[in-house]
């Protein structure tokens, strides 16, 4: 039965318009930033490819030998480490404010940490982490009120990027997931999945469009979107892509995005149904519509998302009726489908379109020659 939603294309929209629109300002700092302007190749891309299979073929394998699961915490502190990092990279590059906007950056972010280390107090996220939960938090809100005053006595013009200020996001994001995922009580209000899970996640996926993006050019983006495409309908049909993402799910990394389906409607169980997306489909499309901008322009840029957002839809209604068909056809375990086709077939039509029209306004126009009457001297002596 086709089931409609609008919270999943709503959240693809608005994470890569978002992206879209802060690329020309991010762009510029990250190319800035390299010591030479660094192009994905097609060899790149291919490496990227295999990689992607790699990884997830790893990650999808050891879950089944994972003895005292210590395959999960590696790869709990792999992928910590590296959302803190992208975290404190983005934020440096940025961090070279001057000191009026540096404040009210410090300040805002105590505020949340002071917000939170008292929402901790509430009933119902009380537990034996209370104590230190609060006192984290409360650490940390006084540390950026701190870096806010010591800015105050400061003659700073801006030109210099401030490392204590790219270090408050990711010390707030720690301790946000060390104290509601990992140290959650199972007698608490779980506040992490999937509320403050989507929100890291919807901004994870804006920072990975943004940094990664500047490498691409139009001919690379067309090789990666036809690889990425195959290989995951590859991974998602042979299983190794649905158990990552059952892996990921499980330790509660913010790698895919989960909402519930609007109209709101419960499944055969009685449980709410909910519907996932992995960053790298937002990062997916994120390219897509870049790329597409700095082939053709800002229109085609923003006919791109629209198109994408409208292609996913579609695809989404009829996406439980596509997966019990292949149930009953020879894939009794699938249980999603491969997301970059939802993307891709509404990429394409304006990639074609927009390449027509763009060689159209290249032709060479052949100017009209017109025939002018030939003048003759007369050299008639009177």
């Amino acid at each position: 039965m086709p089931t409609f939603d609008i919270a999943m294309p709503l959240t693809l929209l608005l994470v890569v318009t978002a992206a879209f629109l802060l690329n020309k300002r991010a762009e510029k700092k990250i190319k800035a930033t390299m010591t030479e302007e660094k192009e994905f190749q097609t060899k790149d891309i291919l490496m990227f490819a295999i990689v992607i299979a790699v990884v997830v073929s790893t990650i999808a394998l050891t879950s089944y030998f994972n003895p005292g699961n210590m395959f999960e915490n590696i790869l709990l502190a792999i992928f910590l480490g590296s959302y803190t990092m992208l975290l404190f990279t983005f934020t440096h590059l940025f961090s070279d404010i001057k000191k009026r906007r540096a404040q009210i950056f410090s300040i805002c972010i105590g505020i949340a940490s002071l917000i939170t280390g008292i929402a901790s107090l509430l009933e119902p996220l009380q537990d034996p982490a209370t104590p230190f939960r609060v006192g984290a938090f409360f650490g940390l809100t006084i540390i950026c009120f701190a870096i806010a005053a010591y800015e105050q006595k400061k003659n700073d013009d801006g030109k210099k990027t401030k490392w204590y200020l790219a270090a408050q996001p990711p010390a707030l994001f720690l301790l946000i997931f060390i104290f509601f995922n990992i140290l959650h009580f199972e007698n608490t209000l779980n506040i992490w999945f999937p509320y403050v899970l989507d929100i890291f996640g919807a901004t994870f996926a804006i920072l990975i469009i943004l940094y990664i993006s500047p490498m691409f050019n139009w001919k690379t983006v067309g090789i990666f979107a036809a690889l990425l495409t195959i290989l995951d309908i590859i991974l998602v049909f042979s299983g190794p892509m649905i158990t990552a993402a059952n892996t990921f799910t499980g330790l509660g990394l913010p790698v895919i995005i989960y909402l519930p389906n609007i109209p709101f409607y419960h499944n055969a169980a009685g449980v709410m149904a909910f519907r996932g997306l992995g960053l790298g489909d937002f990062f997916f499309a994120g390219i897509l519509a870049i790329q597409t901008f700095h082939k053709f322009g800002k229109k085609y840029g923003y006919t791109a998302i629209i198109s994408m957002v409208i292609s996913f839809t579609i695809w989404e209604i009829f996406m439980q009726d596509i997966i019990t068909y292949f149930n009953l056809h020879g894939f009794p375990n699938l249980t999603g489908l491969p997301a970059t086709v939802f993307i891709i077939t509404g990429w394409i039509p304006i990639a074609i379109i927009g390449t027509l029209m763009y060689k159209k306004q290249k032709e060479p126009t052949t100017p009209l020659q017109t025939e002018l009457p030939t003048e003759s001297t007369s050299n008639d002596s009177p």
